[in-house]
C-alpha cells in the first residue's frame, strides 16, 4: 500500500515448470475419477478452513494490493460462500440430462457432464482470492485440474489458494499455483496437457490469451475491461440511488471491471443527482486502508495510478470540468482521490476507454433513448445499471441494453448463483453458475440404439 518492498518470490525455472504441468497432467487423469461427493465434501473443508482464516487472509489481500481491509473481509466471505455453493449444487449441475431417444430413433439419449483436463487460469489482482476462486471452485467441482498463473503484484494470495486446497483434502497437485511472467503464458497454453484457459485482465491480454487458444484449437473463457453504464431516470429514489452511485464508482478503491463509471441521468434530475453524488463523493475517507474508518485505499500500483492521471489529464485538457478531485495528494502510497468529471466527449481517451481507478464521469440525457444510444456506443458491455420504477422503462433497458448483465435499482456485482460474463470488447463465455462450470466440460451424447 505504500511502495515498500516486503518480500520477493522467485519465478519458476523451465524445470521447475515442466514438473507442474506433468504432476498436472498425472493428476488430471486420476482425479477425473473421483466422486462428485468426494469433490464436494473438499470443497466444504476448503470454506471452513477459510472461514477461520478470514482475518489472516484479509490482512494479506490489504497489504498486497491496498483494498481497504473491510473490502477484503467481504471478498473472504464471497469465496467461502461460492466454496459452499458449490459444494451444495455442484452435484446437481453434473447430473445426466435425459432427451426424448424416440425422436432419434434411439432406447435411450442422454447428455453426459465430463471433466476437460487441466484448464489453466490467468487473473488480475483487484479482487485476488475471488476472481481465482470463481474459476476454482466450479472447475474443482468438475473434475477438471487447475494451473493458476496470477497476477505478478498478489503472490501471497495465488500460493495462499494453492494451499488452502491441498490442506482441504484435494488430492496432490489438484490446484498449483505457477509463479511465472505474463511472457511465459503463451508457453503454457500451447502445451498439449493444458486443455483450455480463462482470463480475466485487459482487452491486450484476452486478445492474446484468443489468438493463441484459437491456434491450439482451445476452449477459452474471457472476461475483460468494462465501462459499465449507470442510468438513474425521474422515477427512482434519488437519495438511494446517489448512494449506491458512489459505492459503484469507488467499490475497491474503484478498480473493479463492474464499477459503475460512466452516469447517465435524466436532465429532469440532473442538477439534484450531480450535486448530491458529489457531495457523497467527497465525504469519501481517502487513507490507510487498515484503518476501519477509511472508504478508499490506494491504488495497487504506481503504473496503475499514472494511467488514472493521464486519462483525467487527458480529458481536462481537452475541456472536461472537474468537480470533484482530479488531484493526487501529497504523501507516500498510491493514492488517488474520489473524483468526478462532466463535459466528457468523443475526443477524450475515457470516452472509449477503461478507467481503473475512482473516476466517475456524468452526463445528463433528454431520455432513456438516448441514454441507451449512448450507453451502446461503448465498445464494452460487461454489466450495466438501472435505476427506475418505471416497468416501460425497466423493459426497454433489459431489451435494449447491450451488456451480459443488466442489474435494476441494485449494484452491479457477482453472484455464485448466477452467470457472470459480458459482449463486445467485454469478452465471451461465463462464469459461476451452472453455465460457468459447464463452459470446461464436455458435453457428451449417449445414443443407445433399441434391442436386436
Amino acid at each position: 500500500m505504500t511502495g515498500e518492498v516486503l518480500r520477493r518470490f522467485d519465478e519458476l525455472t523451465p524445470e521447475e515448470l515442466e514438473d507442474k504441468l506433468a504432476r498436472a497432467a498425472a493428476a488430471a487423469a486420476s482425479y477425473r475419477l473421483t466422486s462428485v461427493e468426494e469433490r464436494a465434501g473438499w470443497l466444504q473443508h476448503a470454506a471452513d478452513r477459510l472461514e477461520k482464516e478470514v482475518e489472516s487472509v484479509s490482512g494479506m489481500i490489504t497489504t498486497e494490493m491496498g483494498k481497504t481491509f473491510r473490502a477484503a473481509e467481504e471478498e473472504v466471505a464471497k469465496c467461502v460462500h461460492g466454496l459452499r455453493f458449490y459444494a451444495a449444487e455442484g452435484p446437481a449441475f453434473l447430473r445426466d440430462l435425459d432427451r426424448d431417444g424416440g425422436r432419434v430413433g434411439a432406447k435411450q439419449t442422454f447428455v453426459t457432464y465430463q471433466p476437460i483436463g487441466v484448464v489453466l487460469a490467468v487473473m488480475p489482482w483487484n479482487l485476488p482470492l475471488w476472481q481465482a476462486m470463481r474459476f476454482a471452485a466450479p472447475a474443482l467441482m468438475a473434475g477438471n485440474v487447475g494451473l493458476l498463473k496470477h497476477a505478478s503484484n498478489v503472490p501471497q494470495c495465488a500460493l495462499y489458494l494453492e494451499e488452502l486446497f491441498r490442506d482441504a483434502g484435494f488430492p496432490d497437485d489438484v490446484f498449483q499455483t505457477l509463479l511465472i511472467s505474463a511472457g511465459r503464458v503463451e508457453q503454457v497454453l500451447r502445451d498439449p496437457r493444458v486443455a483450455a484457459a480463462t482470463l480475466t485482465g485487459s482487452e491486450p491480454a484476452g486478445r492474446s490469451v484468443a489468438t493463441i487458444a484459437g491456434n491450439e484449437i482451445k476452449k477459452v473463457v474471457l472476461e475483460l475491461g468494462g465501462s459499465d453504464p449507470f442510468i438513474i431516470m425521474p422515477s427512482t429514489n434519488l437519495e438511494r440511488a446517489t448512494d449506491v452511485a458512489v459505492k459503484a464508482r469507488c467499490l475497491n478503491n474503484g478498480q473493479s471491471c463492474i464499477n459503475g463509471k460512466r452516469f447517465y441521468v435524466h436532465r429532469d434530475i440532473g442538477d439534484a443527482f450531480i450535486e448530491m453524488f458529489v457531495a457523497k463523493m467527497s465525504a469519501l475517507v481517502v487513507g490507510d486502508p487498515m484503518d476501519e474508518g477509511t472508504d478508499v485505499g490506494p491504488l495497487a500500483t504506481e503504473s496503475g495510478r499514472r494511467d488514472v492521471e493521464s486519462y483525467v489529464d487527458d480529458a481536462v485538457g481537452k475541456g472536461a470540468t472537474v468537480l470533484l478531485g482530479g488531484e493526487r495528494p501529497d504523501g507516500p502510497g498510491w493514492f488517488y482521490p474520489p473524483t468526478v468529471l462532466t463535459g466528457i466527449t468523443p475526443e477524450m481517451r475515457m470516452y472509449h476507454e477503461e478507467v481503473f481507478g475512482p473516476v466517475a464521469q456524468v452526463w445528463t440525457v433528454p431520455s432513456l433513448e438516448e441514454a441507451l444510444r449512448e450507453a451502446n456506443g461503448h465498445p464494452y458491455g460487461l454489466g450495466s445499471n438501472l435505476w427506475s420504477e418505471d416497468e416501460a422503462e425497466r423493459e426497454l433497458f433489459v431489451r435494449d441494453v447491450q451488456s451480459g448483465m443488466a442489474f435494476i435499482n441494485g449494484n452491479t456485482t457477482s453472484y455464485p448463483e448466477i452467470p457472470f460474463g459480458g459482449v463486445k470488447r467485454s469478452g465471451y463465455g461465463r462464469e459461476l453458475s451452472d453455465l460457468g462450470m459447464r463452459e470446461f466440460m464436455n458435453a457428451k451424447t449417449v445414443w443407445i440404439g433399441q434391442d436386436a
